[in-house]
């Protein structure tokens, strides 16, 4: 068999049309004859397009609201006949089954449909069945058949058609790889969707699937390589942000900048401007503002030090006045949801810095499950979105929190959230003033982030650290007197913690008589 393999016969069905009415014009230009069922039928020949019904194929109309009409022998013997094998090609002769050369598939849009909020019943109709079935026979064809299941793939196939009058045995091969990737993550989208309208915590199989985005040039550290790949109908965020202007983003910027935009997404643009500043996937700063300028300079004054070289995220969209700001220092990414046209001129004079804007924010509150890989297998979990709400609150020791610290104890323990454990925050009239990350002790985590204050009312030329008078948060228990003891000396005046360590009555005892504010959530932030 000739390694190219001309395209005499195309089946077209397909959801997403577009480029269809350019390509079917290109194959029918070659001398193609099309094929096609449904709404792909009428648009072509709405376009003048000589095109045969694919009932006048099989003999049976399309049926059953649409369920069956691909799902016949004359449509699966013309894909899966093998060319190279007489009893085959008998067979087709037959039963009168035409050959197919080329099928142009796309499946019916069942991750569109849920993601709407479509009701049970309206999404096991956007369930395909038929499309499968016809990308998986021509793909396991491939030695004969061309498929193509992604309009991208349209251009470059028309171009080789055009030039070697036909399609190459790589080529085919590529697509076929790809095709079986397209039916692949469909059925995990079903199956996923089934296990969530089922409520089954730990479905027997996990499915999991993703398109590549990109080939990044090497993974954390240059001997490793990388590639970032995104769901299909991902939510605002780093997967579905458009790049305005700057370098290609790394590895290690999309892990970093995805952290950067939960937490921003955590603080609604109506509760005010606010900034978060991350480096190496932990908040240096995080802080609102009277303005957005005003939020940068607050969460950059937390910690100035670490904040260069990293990556900003805003909850409102960028402006003149911040992004002049953000280039006074070296900065890696900004994300923000939207930038007008005067910031847009700042940045470009700094044309490395990457400006990220996505559609909003993400919803902080939405249910899904994240996977991490250990030897031999993978984790699987929800997300922790859990909202803390002052109900969920407990007041714990003699003195009650002031209406100014309990307002700073919800924003550190929103913050807490997103701070590799063991995590300890200071904040003060809405910002971080010191931030202790992923330290094996919760005492040193408790020592760093008032060393970090200090260090930084040194750089700000303040006579105190503002951990006087602020509030600290804990992601999870403070197991000793210690840590709790450290942030007093650090001059925090109230404490919000998860509580229920063994010895929670000694830390009450403690709090009680350093004259401590404490409060306990009944739940932990882990983040590992």
């Amino acid at each position: 068999m000739s390694d190219i393999v001309a395209i005499k016969r195309a089946l077209l069905s397909v959801s997403d049309k577009t480029g269809l009415v350019e390509f079917a014009t290109a194959l029918a230009a070659q001398g193609v004859a099309l094929i096609s069922t449904g709404g792909t039928h009428k648009m072509l020949a709405e376009a003048g397009l000589n095109v045969t019904a694919i009932d006048a194929v099989t003999g049976f109309p399309e049926m059953m609201d649409g369920r069956v009409k691909t799902l016949h022998p004359k449509v699966h013997g013309g894909l899966l006949a093998r060319r190279d094998v007489q009893s085959h090609l008998d067979a087709a002769k037959n039963h009168d089954i035409g050959l197919i050369d080329l099928l142009v598939v796309n499946l019916y849009p069942f991750e569109a449909t849920i993601t709407k909020g479509a009701d049970y019943d309206t999404a096991v109709e956007n369930i395909d069945i038929g499309g499968p079935a016809m990308v998986r026979a021509a793909a396991k064809n491939h030695a004969a058949v061309t498929v193509a299941t992604n309009p991208d793939q349209y251009a470059a196939l028309m171009v080789e058609i055009a030039d070697k009058g036909g399609v190459s045995q790589v080529t085919r091969s590529k697509l076929a790889q790809q095709a079986f990737s397209h039916t692949a993550v469909y059925d995990a989208a079903v199956s996923n969707w089934f296990a969530v309208a089922l409520q089954l915590e730990t479905p027997a199989i996990a499915a999991t699937g993703a398109k590549l985005k990109q080939a990044l040039r090497y993974g954390e550290n240059p001997h490793q390589s990388a590639a970032f790949y995104v769901s299909h109908n991902p939510s605002p965020g780093i997967a579905s942000a458009a790049q305005l202007q700057g370098k290609e983003l790394s590895y290690n910027n999309i892990n970093d900048t995805d952290a950067a935009f939960r937490l921003i997404s955590e603080f609604a643009p109506e509760q005010g401007p606010a900034c978060a500043i991350i480096k190496h996937a932990n908040p240096c700063g995080v802080a609102h503002g009277a303005d957005l300028a005003d939020a940068y300079q607050n969460a950059f004054d937390c910690d100035r030090v670490s904040a260069f070289g990293g990556i900003i995220a805003l909850n409102q969209p960028l402006d003149a006045a911040t992004a002049t700001k953000i280039t006074e220092i070296f900065t890696e990414v900004v994300i923000a949801p939207g930038a007008d046209d005067a910031a847009k001129q700042v940045f470009a004079g700094k044309p490395n810095l990457r400006l990220l804007l996505t559609e909003g924010l993400a919803d902080p509150t939405r249910q899904y499950r994240s996977w991490r890989e250990v030897s031999g297998g993978y984790l699987l979990q929800d997300v922790d979105t859990q909202p803390l709400s002052r109900a969920d609150i407990r007041i714990v020791t003699k003195r009650a929190p002031s209406e100014a610290e309990m307002m700073d104890l919800l924003f550190a323990w929103t913050v807490a959230k997103h701070v590799k454990s063991n995590a300890i925050i200071y904040a003060k009239d809405g910002m971080t003033v010191g931030i202790g990350a992923g330290q094996m002790s919760r005492v040193d985590s408790t020592r760093i982030a008032a060393w970090k204050a200090r260090d930084a009312a040194d750089a700000l030329g303040l006579d105190t650290p503002k951990t006087q008078g602020s509030v600290v948060a804990s992601d999870a228990f403070f197991p000793f007197q210690d840590g709790l003891l450290t942030a007093a000396e650090a001059g925090a005046t109230a404490v919000i913690q998860p509580g229920g360590a063994m010895r929670d009555e000694d830390v009450i005892a403690a709090a009680d008589q350093a004259g401590l504010a404490m409060v306990f959530t009944g739940m932990r932030h882990f983040r590992h």
